[in-house]
């Protein structure tokens, strides 16, 4: 795990501005050392994430952020629901159905697990090959 940054959890309002919350509390929590090059893709997913639990799934609503410095950025959406998510093909005109397609193109990794009240959906962010981290403090 990572020496510069504790993972860090938060519960947020099973409500629209959920994903406006888990933007803020994941550009406080991240790892500056190790995650600067995925931030952008990190907040976009997360909205994606937060909203279908918002949405889809039941409360409470939690965001959990990790540092692994092998691994990547980790980042964890629970909620009360056990029903998975899916990617599926969006028609041009629809105005939402894309999210799980962008977890699964951006990422490195993602799956989704039963928990002992809902389930939890994460993804993985890997900076890509050749960006430069800032030292360590």
């Amino acid at each position: 795990m990572c020496q510069i940054t504790a993972a860090a959890t938060t519960r947020l309002p099973p409500e629209p501005s959920a994903a406006r919350l888990a933007r803020a509390f994941l550009r406080g929590a991240h790892c500056p050392a190790h995650h600067a090059s995925v931030l952008d893709d990190a907040e976009l997913l997360t909205s994606e994430l937060v909203t279908n639990a918002v949405m889809h799934g039941a409360p409470p609503v939690t965001i959990a952020v990790e540092c692994d410095t092998t691994e990547g950025m980790r980042i964890r959406v629970t909620d009360g629901s056990t029903r998975r998510p899916a990617p599926r093909d969006a028609a041009p005109a629809d105005l939402g159905g894309r999210g799980m397609a962008l977890v699964d193109l951006l990422s490195a990794a993602w799956g989704a697990e039963p928990t002992e009240c809902g389930k939890e959906v994460w993804f993985l962010l890997r900076a890509p090959s050749g960006a430069r981290t800032p030292p360590s403090p």
